[in-house]
């Protein structure tokens, strides 16, 4: 698993906010020395995404909670299909359970969401890439549903990628001063994309050599000559308020990317419970 330090301090943050001082009801209720075995099943057909991250959490709560997955992050499942048990103290499961089915039900959503745009665009180009529109803090979870899902993560931040858009541009001066300012500042070279609104900007930045360019809000016709303009020299994304019944006319415009915000900031939650036998 990339980045387990970052995501196991995700957990910490969590846990401090919903146990605080301690789990008040399980505390009273179930006794220190009560085992439980517990699953956690799917109420829906969707994609799993998370287990490793419950598989952390659980951990953090009680290294001695015993977890057995069922299936692998990735697969699909249908309603009443077990996807995980576990064995353990019954207040350390009570204390992890919602945390627990907060990220698996959040990240299997997402994975869900993007299998779904993925295989609305089967036979073309295109690739399904998130965006930036991710919960605070949970960047790294949002994106790595998204990759389950069979999407591509676009820049994880504001320092992976330049991305030039309306804003930098008017502060530049131009398109072209902008791309300029990046490739002068930037001594790591990192990859810069452009945002073009209309066909006349995008004749501005072919020249430029830029490494990706954004197609903002076109329409489709204007994509369709977009691609024919660039005929391959640089890869495009189309962008701006994309679903699942627009994406595959956008993907047979013939662009090379598409950029779905919806993939992590509307979100459905996948229904999972956890329960004990």
């Amino acid at each position: 698993m990339n980045n387990q330090t970052e995501i196991q301090q995700i957990i910490k943050q969590a846990l401090a906010e919903d146990i605080g001082p301690g789990d008040l009801t399980s505390l009273a209720t179930v006794p220190t020395d009560h085992i439980c075995d517990g699953r956690f099943i799917a109420k829906a057909t969707g994609v799993v995404a998370g287990l490793e991250v419950v598989q952390l959490t659980l951990a953090a709560v009680d290294a001695s909670i015993e977890f057995k997955p069922l299936v692998g992050d990735g697969a699909r499942v249908e309603p009443g299909q077990t996807i995980a048990e576990t064995y353990g103290a019954g207040q350390s499961l009570l204390q992890a359970e919602r945390l627990a089915l907060n990220f698996l039900q959040r990240m299997s959503g997402i994975a869900t969401m993007t299998q779904q745009f993925v295989e609305a665009v089967s036979g073309t180009r295109a690739v399904i890439l998130d965006t930036r529109k991710t919960v605070p803090g949970l960047r790294l979870l949002d994106k790595w549903a998204v990759q389950l899902g069979g999407g591509q993560n676009h820049r994880i931040g504001l320092y992976d990628m330049a991305l030039i858009k309306d804003n930098h541009i008017i502060a530049a001066g131009g398109i072209t001063q902008a791309v300029e300012r990046v490739r002068a500042f930037d001594q790591q070279n990192r990859p810069i994309e452009v945002e073009v609104k209309n066909l006349t900007e995008l004749a501005e930045v072919l020249p430029l050599n830029v490494d990706r360019i954004m197609l903002d809000n076109m329409s489709l016709a204007d994509m369709r000559q977009a691609v024919a303009t660039s005929n391959g020299r640089i890869p495009l994304e189309a962008s701006g308020n994309v679903n699942l019944s627009t994406v595959l006319e956008i993907a047979q415009t013939g662009v090379d990317y598409i950029s779905v915000g919806q993939l992590t900031h509307s979100v459905t939650a996948l229904d999972i419970s956890f329960l004990f036998e």
